[in-house]
């Protein structure tokens, strides 16, 4: 490690010119929706996602990494403004931040007045369901690819009811969950993202100016789309497949879901389990769409290799939340859970080597993290916390817990502390007295399947960790939506 944080030392001074000037590093920022840790360069064998695992062998790779909400919309607004959903009091897909922020300096605003050029491609910000993306953050108009959800007709989703509500995702009509078409890269959306950044790095290297490149890719994010060779890689009989297909005993039987959001696509159940054919069918095709996924990052590492200016660009690759795929009998996200709420993230300076570390961070860190990095100033009024330190050394410390949330039903919300060991989660309305919380416990070392409830068993550790939960402001409740146009 000592080793390590000598090479990080001399990456981050070969940003300085001999004549003492501070070179402004570049920095990409690449965003992945839907992305669990199922990658090779996290352990999972059967995943072919050599750009990926590239990234890894030349950043430090963050074992434990968390979102602090397993959806997409919150878990974006507290990378791009380091504020957690509960400080927000935002929980949905449908509000915008600046209802609740309207001043707010998003990551990408504070590196504009730190003199730096910003563009955006493909998702960085959740666009849709009455929500929209944010121009003030960019130098130049966001670029969103025009392509077809599927390249197949058959797969599409019937027409839209006009008088349907469309701010409301279980209004939408969807098409199939499943495509694997013939295609080239760039016949879906993420393939056009991929050659919109090459063209951006090719422009970039010619400019004087810094810049902070944003590049969101969709896949693996439902549906599982991706061309036919990507799903050839997988013999879907040897994929692996749910160990336990129930809940935890002694959950609460509000705290898991079931894969609303999976069974709003066509030929899907509306209720009941997946079964074992299908299951290995959905399994396949995540597989599938993170291996294009994949394929399409790496055109764009490909791309800042060979204009010359990787040897002066901070590389962050981040996944907005994990995802279940039928463990538990869970889908998707929407939980508290581990597989819902652990992350992959990797942070790559130039001329590191690859190193890996068990420190505990947080998406709300990555906005002040990036600006020690950078050399620009580190913002103050945020929820996050530079990790700095763990890039140099990846042997150090972040933090002695993280916190993460999930709003339920009747205004219920679950609070989450994740320690090296626990995660507690808190159940109750925000605001609510403590006599009315119910929570869930569970403990990775003695049983890392969630397979029990032990808060009932365990009142000590409860309290323990109840303890470290007040640390924290009680959370806000949801912001009204109001006039979306504000």
């Amino acid at each position: 490690m000592h080793v390590f944080a000598l090479l990080i030392a001399c990456a981050l001074a070969s940003l300085t010119l001999c004549a003492g000037e501070p070179v402004k590093p570049n920095v990409l920022f690449i965003c992945v929706d839907d992305l669990k840790p199922l990658l090779g360069c996290y352990g999972e064998t059967f995943a072919r996602t050599p750009s990926m695992d590239k990234l890894a062998s030349r950043g430090v790779l963050f074992e434990r990494a968390y979102c602090n909400q397993a959806v997409c919309s919150p878990s974006r607004n507290a990378l791009m403004l380091g504020l957690r959903p509960q400080t927000l009091g935002i929980y949905d897909l449908a509000t915008n931040f600046r209802k609740a922020v309207p001043d707010a300096l998003t990551i990408a605003q504070h590196f504009q007045k730190s003199g730096y050029r910003t563009e955006a491609m493909g998702k960085i910000f959740h666009t849709g369901h009455g929500n929209r993306e944010d121009a003030a953050s960019w130098s130049v108009p966001h670029f969103s690819p025009r392509a077809p959800q599927y390249a197949l007709k058959e797969n599409n989703a019937p027409p839209a009811d006009p008088n349907a509500d469309k701010s409301k995702p279980e209004n939408l009509p969807r098409g199939k969950a499943l495509e694997c078409a013939d295609v080239s890269d760039d016949t879906y959306a993420d393939g056009k993202i991929a050659a919109e950044a090459v063209r951006r790095l090719q422009a970039a290297k010619d400019k004087d100016e810094p810049f902070f490149m944003a590049v969101g890719f969709i896949r693996p994010h439902l549906p599982f789309v991706a061309p036919k060779k990507y799903w050839d890689l997988y013999d879907p009989q040897k994929l692996p497949q749910a160990a336990r297909l129930t809940p935890p005993d002694g959950a609460p039987k509000f705290a898991p879901q079931f894969g609303g959001e999976l069974r709003q696509y066509a030929a899907i159940p509306q209720d009941g389990p997946m079964g074992p054919d299908l299951s290995r069918q959905l399994i396949h095709g995540y597989y599938a769409a993170t291996s294009y996924a994949d394929a399409q990052i790496g055109r764009v590492l490909d791309a800042l290799d060979e204009t010359g200016l990787s040897k002066n660009t901070i590389v962050m690759l981040w996944g907005d939340h994990g995802f279940h795929l039928g463990d538990h009998g869970m889908w998707c996200k929407h939980t508290n859970y581990e597989e819902a709420a652990r992350i992959p993230f990797i942070l790559a300076l130039p001329g590191a080597k690859g190193a890996r570390t068990q420190a505990l961070i947080e998406t709300v860190d990555v906005y002040p993290t990036l600006a020690e990095l950078a050399g620009v100033p580190v913002p103050t009024g945020i929820d996050g916390r530079s990790f700095a330190k763990v890039v140099r050394d990846p042997a150090a410390a972040a933090r002695d817990h993280i916190i993460h949330v999930y709003p339920r039903g009747g205004g219920m919300l679950g609070r989450a502390i994740r320690t090296e060991r626990y995660r507690l989660v808190e159940w109750k309305k925000p605001g609510a007295p403590a006599s009315t919380a119910v929570f869930e416990l569970y403990d990775y070392q003695a049983d890392p399947g969630e397979t029990k409830n032990l808060a009932a068993e365990q009142p000590e550790v409860v309290a323990k960790l109840t303890a470290l939960l007040a640390t924290h402001p009680e959370a806000k409740p949801q912001v009204p939506v109001g006039d979306k146009k504000k």
